[in-house]
């Protein structure tokens, strides 16, 4: 009562169609040999009746015994039973034939419409590979383009890394101001609101970004006003070679994303209520030093310095 219940085997239908038309073909063929024993022995009974016990011995149909006829009848019966069992039809039947070959047909359209479902899930997973290689492939180029620009900061800065009082210039280089032009032209030059007011006008051959914290500050046409430097950085990806011109703050957010410094260290101090912010030697390393001493043109010693991120 309480005990595992025992499984019963299970046997598809398949299977139990199987069994029964094969029961069935084994008891037609009982039959048939029933069916020539009966036979064997019934005629003998003829032969005997009309032979030995010469009953109805002169009996005809025909124009021929009658037993021979019954004999012959019978036997003629026997050869159709055995060609419709063994002969007609083959083991399993013609209607067997025909369920069979309704199902094959069936799996195979299932087959098919399978195998459809499965090309069609396979060129969709080949699609997305294809739109994910293409993303990463993409990625890897941005990347590439990436790598290959390189965000300059250029700064003139004294031994105390001053480099301004009252947004304005505290020396004058003529040699410095050249190189600053030489390096810059045709680059895009990237600066605080402050930097940009102390000039004149903008500079020429050079595309200006403006950061400012002002939504509504309004700047020349061809000045591109940006909120921050990860923005401005943002629109100089065509540019692999843009600069950094200050001012101190700007100076302290660049040194992050920059990879390059070129700072012209002026051999002097001044009083200054803006700076640089202080190179740590175990990110950058000094890679060129080029001194130049006081001449007409210039009242201070100086040195192009360049910096170049490890």
């Amino acid at each position: 009562m309480f005990g595992r219940k025992k499984k019963s085997n299970q046997i598809d239908k398949e299977q139990l169609e199987q069994l029964k038309y094969a029961q069935k073909r084994i008891n037609q063929k009982k039959r048939l040999y029933s069916h020539f024993i009966i036979f064997i022995f019934g005629a003998l009974i003829l032969i005997v009746l009309d032979l030995v016990l010469d009953i109805d011995q002169n009996k005809k149909i025909f124009g021929r015994d009658w037993f021979v006829v019954i004999v012959i009848g019978w036997f003629m019966l026997i050869v159709y039973h055995f060609i419709s069992v063994f002969i007609t039809h083959k083991f399993m039947g013609k209607v067997w034939e025909q369920k069979q070959l309704e199902k094959l047909v069936a799996k195979q359209h299932e087959r098919i419409n399978q195998m459809k479902e499965n090309l069609m899930k396979e060129e969709k997973h080949i699609a997305e590979s294809e739109v994910i290689e293409h993303i990463e492939k993409r990625k890897t180029q941005n990347l590439s383009n990436t790598s290959k620009q390189e965000l300059t900061i250029i700064v003139a800065a004294d031994e105390n890394n001053g480099i301004g009082k009252d947004n304005s210039l505290i020396w004058y280089l003529k040699n410095d101001l050249k190189r600053f032009k030489t390096l810059t032209s045709g680059h895009h030059i990237i600066m605080g609101r402050k930097t940009f007011e102390s000039f004149p006008k903008p500079l020429p051959n050079r595309t200006h970004i403006v950061i400012t914290r002002q939504k509504d500050y309004k700047v020349p046409e061809g000045v591109i006003c940006v909120h921050s430097v990860s923005d401005a950085i943002h629109r100089i990806k065509d540019d692999t070679q843009p600069f950094i011109i200050g001012g101190g703050d700007i100076y302290k957010q660049a040194m992050e994303f920059a990879t390059k410094i070129e700072l012209t260290r002026v051999h002097h101090t001044f009083e200054a209520d803006t700076f640089f912010p202080e190179i740590d030697k175990t990110i950058w390393k000094e890679t060129a030093n080029e001194f130049h001493s006081k001449d007409g043109n210039h009242e201070y010693e100086f040195s192009f310095i360049t910096y170049e991120k490890i």
